[in-house]
């Protein structure tokens, strides 16, 4: 009797998926990086987290750790943060589903290096002086879903030809619980911007990492790219990022007052002051990349001073006009838009960085420069940002040694990696992670 041949499985066209969370961080490249879990462990992984090691802080933006001090040894742990989780569904296939949270110890204490910690200890350091800062992100990309045309400068026509990318990022935004602000085509070719609405400080940035993610997802699914790099090409149009800030104490807004030097309330006039006065070493944290200078040069909209400027596009820190006529709406519509910043930069150290510079202004009670002032110039190349942190007494006691020495290592080895591209390459790397 011949024998029966056993049946041949057959692929199936929709094998059985299970869902997925990725438990991240956004690191110090910028990069958001970390593991997946199965959604049925949320309630285990939220109490313990997952594994990390402490080289993992000094992969580069472009994969390999290029130099650590923390060699192959110790264990530490990612945290998921209930209050930073994202589930953006896009129809068909697997949704955006991740956590943000905090690198820990495996005590569960902060571990130096988080780039959330450092953030979280800004605040609390401006919270002696009686204060709490709210921040909105401003965001620069290249959509390449769109073909470049002459003429699309902030027109229509360039508006029109994005084929609902717009909205559909909108809509995601609004999914991921953050509250969009508006969507524009911007000066540079197939460059748009986005905003979303001003949040406490933690939130703040953990919505400009949303942002950032939501927008390369959406673009993903419909076969193109966001790029957030700072230059696409040394020439170019840069993609910048502007962070605006205001503060307020318990009774209120208190940044504005109609009556002082640039609308500036003179409690924390002394806060921008510190900005001014720490602005060469804030470079290293708030453009952190070879590429990011040369979007810091003249002519391009950016910013080359460490400067205060009334409604000018040109000033490191900018005095935002305000619309409103009620002295109570304006209060609340005015605030201050840092200008040397972009998308290499994580948002808590950027933000984090700022905070720390502004407390420091607020210790030694600075004073804004007067209007029309002579201001210094801002460092041309990352190592001379570089160079400016390690000379800044102050800068430098934002952080731990340890944090600080191995921060400085891990952007001048980024350096070092790039010594023997041309600009043009240069661009490219970053274009190709950003």
């Amino acid at each position: 009797m011949p024998a029966i041949a056993a049946p041949v499985p057959q692929p199936s066209a929709e094998p059985r998926t299970e869902p997925l969370v990725f438990a991240a961080v956004c690191d110090w490249a910028g990069v958001v990086r970390g593991k997946a879990f199965p959604e049925a462990d949320l309630e285990s992984r939220l109490a313990k987290g997952m594994g990390y090691t402490h080289s993992n802080i000094m992969m580069s933006c472009f994969g390999p750790i290029l130099t650590t001090p923390f060699g192959t040894g110790g264990d530490l742990i990612v945290r998921p943060d209930p209050a930073a989780h994202v589930d953006v569904g896009f129809g068909a296939g697997p949704a955006e589903r991740f956590y943000l949270g905090d690198i820990q110890n495996i005590d569960g204490s902060p571990w130096e290096c988080c780039p959330r910690d450092f953030l979280r200890r800004a605040i609390a350091a401006l919270a002696r002086h009686g204060l709490h800062l709210t921040a909105a992100f401003e965001q620069e990309f290249v959509y390449t879903g769109i073909d470049a045309r002459p003429g699309d400068t902030y027109a229509l026509a360039a508006y029109r030809r994005q084929r609902g990318f717009g909205e559909a990022l909108m809509a995601a935004l609004r999914q991921a619980n953050l509250r969009p602000d508006s969507f524009m085509p911007e000066y540079g070719p197939r460059q748009f911007e986005v905003t979303i609405g001003p949040e406490p400080a933690l939130r703040a940035a953990d919505a400009a990492v949303i942002l950032r993610e939501i927008a390369r997802g959406l673009a993903f699914r419909l076969g193109h790219r966001a790029i957030f790099a700072p230059m696409l090409e040394p020439d170019g149009t840069g993609n910048g990022t502007h962070i605006h800030m205001s503060l307020a104490d318990a009774a209120g807004p208190a940044t504005h007052d109609p009556a002082a030097p640039y609308g500036i309330a003179a409690r924390v006039a002394p806060f921008f002051a510190g900005i001014l006065a720490h602005l060469p070493a804030l470079a290293a944290f708030t453009a952190p990349s070879v590429g990011s200078y040369y979007r810091l040069t003249p002519n391009r909209w950016a910013p080359v001073h460490a400067n205060l400027g009334l409604q000018d596009r040109g000033a490191a820190l900018r005095v935002a006009p305000v619309f409103a006529t009620a002295r109570e709406s304006a209060a609340r519509q005015f605030n201050v838009e840092y200008r040397v910043a972009d998308a290499t930069a994580s948002p808590y150290l950027a933000l984090g960085a700022l905070i720390f510079a502004g407390v420091a202004g607020l210790d030694a009670s600075l004073a804004l420069p007067a209007p029309g002032a002579r201001a210094a110039l801002l460092p041309r190349t990352l190592a001379e940002a570089l160079d400016a942190l390690e000379a800044d007494k102050v800068a430098k006691t934002w952080w731990s040694e340890t944090a600080m020495s191995a921060y400085i290592a891990f952007k001048r080895a980024e350096i070092a990696h790039l010594a023997r591209e041309s600009p043009a390459e240069i661009c490219n790397r970053y274009a190709d992670i950003y």
